[in-house]
């Protein structure tokens, strides 16, 4: 079975937990006899892993002269030109400042480099949703261009894609959420973002949810057939601690990591009001938050207004080696999330030896069973929960052992075996 997949990020360059999802899920189906993956995203820089996917960059694809039909554009596209800003899976919190536009619904005409091909920037800048119909030109033209059995298409940004792709070629669509709009915005949700949120979820044959939280959300916010939504859980790749890794304190205290963008989704806030609780009766202990985010500079305000800055270290977004250094210093790891649709960094803290808290409102909680659950806005739930572990060292050493033995069991693999079962039900109803 050959998937075409489209994606909006792949290691190393990623920015955020989406990246991270996709790439585990294409390795779990690597070690699938029957399994071949297409992997497409708008721009490859060269330095990728492609040892066990076939991965297409968008900006590498001549589209000049080639004629390209999709259901909503009445025209081909005989000449494809465009100065191109596509960008990484980025928060919906930067997203609001990028400016909108209309998309003609009759033709679009973009513009090509000498090669023939779309120039893709790969950073943060330009007009998102232009963007994304772009890429889902290039994606009519991969599908045109590639044999493949169905289309697979990650997350909101990708779902326009997955849509032309299916148009051209007849083949079913799955899409992924990984996250809707409702989890990003707090419930202010952004009215385009909706709609191509919706739209992929009615073209699609089968939708994969990351929890039953976010499969929730897909049935009663945006009216999808339950019958439609299967949750398929996300895993962990497994992580060799290394002396690279492990890092020496130098200093006493106990160290408390928040890790995540710095958005109203993930809920910095509480993590600082509980760290000021958990300070006004201990005070070898610091509290970190890692990470970038719009809400940053207020979440450093608060603390300077709570005199605790001196306890509170902001160390900016972190990927790579730099993660795991962080975890190895770390006493506690906590994600007080508003609406988190599944959380893979609490699976990596528990890999690194790490007691972890996690909100109820996360999917992820949904399948842990050795971590501390709290209401993201309790507050006193979650300094009693800090307090409890940093000062009982039986109570940490049983996270820490019954969590990193829980955590091994969560495979890609199984994840992958999963998603195979979907596409052989979505092929066969297809054929019917």
């Amino acid at each position: 079975m050959r998937v075409l997949m489209f994606g909006w990020e792949f290691p190393p360059h990623i920015s955020g937990g989406l990246g991270t999802a996709s790439y585990g899920l294409t390795k779990g189906m690597a070690t699938l006899d029957d399994m071949e993956v297409i992997f497409v995203v708008p721009k490859t820089w060269g330095d990728e892993d492609q040892s066990m996917v076939r991965l297409i960059g968008a900006n590498k694809i001549p589209v000049a002269y080639k004629h390209i039909y999709y259901k909503g554009y009445t025209h081909p596209f005989e000449k494809i030109e465009v100065s191109s800003k596509i960008v990484p899976y980025i928060d919906p919190e930067d997203f609001w400042k990028l400016t909108r536009s209309e998309v003609s619904e009759m033709r679009m005409l973009v513009h090509t480099n000498n090669e023939g091909k779309i120039d893709f920037s790969g950073r943060y800048d330009g007009n998102l949703m232009e963007e994304i119909q772009k890429y889902a030109v290039v994606a009519a033209v991969i599908a045109t261009d590639n044999e493949f059995d169905v289309i697979h298409a990650h997350d909101w940004l990708a779902y326009p894609a997955g849509i032309a792709a299916m148009e051209v070629s007849g083949k079913p669509l799955v899409i992924h959420v990984h996250a809707t709009d409702f989890d990003r915005s707090g419930g202010s949700v952004n009215p385009d973002v909706y709609s191509i949120e919706k739209n992929g979820m009615d073209a699609a044959s089968k939708i994969i949810t990351v929890s039953n939280l976010t499969r929730d959300i897909v049935i009663n916010k945006y009216h999808i057939d339950p019958a439609k939504v299967e949750t398929v859980y996300n895993a962990v790749e497994p992580v060799c601690l290394t002396e690279e890794t492990n890092a020496v304190k130098g200093f006493e205290e106990k160290v408390v990591t928040f890790l995540g963008r710095i958005t109203l989704q993930k809920g910095p806030e509480y993590f600082i009001e509980a760290a000021y609780k958990v300070l006004q009766v201990m005070k070898n202990v610091r509290f970190v938050m890692a990470g970038s985010g719009d809400m940053m500079e207020r979440m450093i305000r608060r603390a300077a207004s709570l005199r605790i800055t001196d306890r509170f270290h902001f160390t900016g977004f972190l990927r790579g080696n730099d993660v795991f250094t962080l975890l190895s210093m770390s006493d506690v790891y906590i994600m007080p999330s508003v609406s988190e649709p599944f959380g893979i960094s609490p699976l990596e803290a528990m890999q690194s030896e790490v007691p972890v808290i996690i909100s109820k409102q996360s999917g992820v909680a949904e399948i842990l069973t050795h971590a501390v659950k709290v209401d993201f806005w309790d507050i006193d739930a979650m300094a009693d929960a800090i307090y409890g572990i940093l000062t009982y060292p039986a109570l940490s050493q049983m996270f820490i052992k019954n969590g990193k033995e829980e955590v091994i069991k969560l495979k890609w693999d199984n994840s992958a075996r999963h998603v195979r079962n979907i596409y052989n039900e979505v092929i066969a109803n297809h054929k019917s």
